[in-house]
């Protein structure tokens, strides 16, 4: 069975149980419509998508890959994790240093305010999706608040943000730990503990914006304990209006994970973590989804940084939690552009698989959905145009 798709391959419930500039916003235009998805196939028989929809509107000067394009600042160091945990300065000063590699400001403040501005609604999209044995880490997610407010954000402007609110409180990210900082989830519980509400549609709804969708031409039946974690059935996956409405910036903050021979990282993070009705879209679509959902203008020119949490990754059984796969890598990743800085992500990922000999030799599967990104101008996967500066 393909590795890709183990998430959605065995049932919901299984897997859960084993994973634990302000103009943005006035730029990006709501559709009134829906618009005609196009119909013609993809190669290999793939099912068409609407791809060409995202592709007419105009880039901005903060559309991907944003304002670096192709440039990857790396920071590693073996003593930043202390008693089996992230160390809390030490992960703060890794992310200075390559904050201000990456822009060349000689403060901390600049350099944040290359990025993000006071009036500014910041979305942090983390990833919770495996729990707290593979979390975007607690001690990272404090030291971009620590420094978001040094460059003059206010903690009522910053939100934590995924697909799960139930899993965001499950893995540490609650108002104890993080005080004055909405935490939110497009799927979420209601006091009675239910996915549903009154008419018994799912509580996910009132959280999406019909308005902004990635069409494919798939779907899938969902039984009704599945359901509520995909919100809507058919060829539609609807954006989180936490995205499309709310956020005027966002830094995606992804783990160094795989999925089988490739990787989870910024693109999967963003695209997989914004839209609803993905389980259809696993098998046939992975590389496709991970490549065009952050094509279009919510994820596209709203999402500013790039930081991967590779202080504790794994090189396989990904996305799941596997304790015996958990290795500290001790890196940050930071970049503008997602592709880039998944590509590195990657390479650093199949080097563990191979010296651990979980991989024979690299599969071509492993890159495709970069190569497919790179064709949309939202990145740059060649390594031999990526500008890596290790710090």
């Amino acid at each position: 069975m393909d590795q890709i798709d183990h998430e959605y391959s065995t049932p919901r419930r299984d897997f859960l149980k084993r994973t634990a500039g302000g103009f943005l916003a006035a730029t990006i235009i709501p559709l009134q419509r829906r618009l005609r998805p196009f119909s013609s196939s993809f190669p290999d028989d793939k099912p068409a998508t609407n791809i060409r929809d995202a592709l007419k509107y105009p880039r901005t000067e903060r559309s991907l890959p944003g304002r670096y394009p192709a440039r990857v600042i790396q920071s590693s160091r073996d003593d930043c994790m202390t008693a089996g945990k992230p160390d809390a300065a030490k992960v703060d000063a890794m992310l200075q240093a390559c904050m201000l590699a990456l822009t060349g400001e000689r403060t901390l403040s600049a350099a944040w305010g290359v990025f993000v501005e006071p009036d500014d609604l910041v979305g942090l999209k983390v990833n919770p999706v495996a729990g707290k044995e593979l979390s975007t880490s607690l001690e990272l997610t404090r030291a971009v608040i620590r420094q978001l407010e040094v460059a003059g954000i206010p903690r009522e402007r910053i939100v934590i943000w995924d697909r799960r609110e139930f899993e965001l409180k499950e893995t540490g990210f609650t108002a104890e730990n993080f005080p004055g900082i909405r935490i939110v989830g497009t799927e979420w519980k209601n006091e009675k503990d239910s996915f549903f509400d009154e008419d018994g549609l799912p509580l996910g709804r009132q959280r999406i914006d019909e308005n902004w969708y990635y069409w494919a031409d798939c779907e899938e039946k969902y039984d009704n304990e599945t359901l509520p974690y995909m919100v809507n059935e058919g060829k539609y996956s609807y954006f989180s209006s936490i995205v499309t409405k709310e956020m005027t910036k966002i830094i995606n903050i992804p783990i160094l994970k795989n999925a089988g021979p490739t990787v989870t990282l910024c693109l999967k993070n963003l695209a997989y973590g914004s839209i609803t009705n993905t389980g259809r879209l696993h098998r046939q679509l992975w590389a496709e989804t991970c490549a065009q959902v952050p094509c279009f203008p919510p994820l596209r020119d709203k999402v500013v940084l790039n930081i991967v949490d590779g202080i504790v990754g794994c090189y396989e059984g990904g996305p799941g939690a596997n304790p015996q796969f958990i290795v500290p890598f001790n890196t940050l990743l930071v970049g503008t552009d997602p592709v880039a800085v998944d590509r590195i992500g990657y390479d650093i990922v199949l080097r563990k698989r191979l010296e651990m000999k979980v991989q024979k030799k690299e599969s071509p599967r492993g890159t495709a959905f970069l190569a497919l990104a790179e064709t949309y101008n939202i990145g740059i996967g060649d390594p031999e145009k990526i500008d890596l500066r290790k710090v």
